[in-house]
């Protein structure tokens, strides 16, 4: 479904990304790990078009999108869900997945299953997000990237500030969206057992580069926990 390769970023005069490839498959969860600072979250910018790159490429299930602007990739069937959640604090909870909607026809209702993922959104429908909790609004945050049916969902450290017994929750649909088979989901995760836990795939960063990838499976085998204390 996505497909990076060669990708080279700067802010400035500083070489952010460094010929970073990687590739991220239907019914599959793709890791991204590193410490802070390392590329990460710049990684999810660029794939998002947030944040220009500088030379390689990005295709969206066969398609080029290197040089498309956000707005266009979200109509292509990528979703992000960015860290610090970023959800509308003075919107409801129903206008704040409305905004997921936004490039639908109008009067498009509202996925359902987007309640039955995230009960309790259904129960807090008219309250303004700025009043849910910190792990209430990062299932906020996700249920309206999920609202437009993406082909592609991007999670940016979503286990950040969260509450054990919500990123039980969040871990759980992760892994039932991607065992269905529609989408490709890349995380990135600082939280090192939960990324274990979830996923098929795995690359770790430094200084902007991929220093090691694999199977979800061999993280442990791999020394991945250690390389992410170095």
């Amino acid at each position: 479904m996505l497909k990076c390769e060669g990708i080279n970023q700067y802010y400035g005069g500083s070489h952010i990304l460094r010929d970073v490839g990687f590739d991220a498959a239907i019914g599959e969860v793709t890791v991204v790990l590193g410490r802070n600072g390392v590329g990460k979250t710049s990684l999810l910018k660029s794939l998002m078009g947030v944040v220009p790159v500088k030379t390689g490429s990005i295709r969206l299930d066969g398609i080029d999108i290197t040089r498309d602007l956000s707005y266009d990739r979200v109509r292509k069937g990528m979703a992000y869900v960015p860290q610090g959640r970023e959800i509308f604090g003075r919107l409801t909870v129903e206008e704040n997945l409305r905004m997921g909607l936004a490039y639908k026809p109008a009067g498009t209702p509202i996925p359902n299953e987007l309640f039955e993922l995230f009960p309790v959104l259904k129960q807090m429908i008219n309250r303004r997000g700025g009043d849910l909790s910190g792990g209430q609004q990062q299932q906020l945050a996700i249920a309206r990237a999920l609202a437009a049916g993406p082909k592609l969902l991007i999670l940016d450290e979503p286990t950040e500030g969260i509450q054990p017994s919500i990123i039980k929750d969040i871990g759980r649909v992760i892994r039932m969206l991607a065992d269905r088979g529609t989408m490709a989901i890349v995380l990135v995760e600082q939280y090192y057992d939960f990324a274990e836990e979830l996923a098929d795939k795995y690359i770790v960063m430094e200084r902007g580069e991929i220093i090691r990838r694999g199977l979800g499976r061999d993280m442990q085998s791999d020394g991945v926990r250690a390389l992410m204390a170095i």
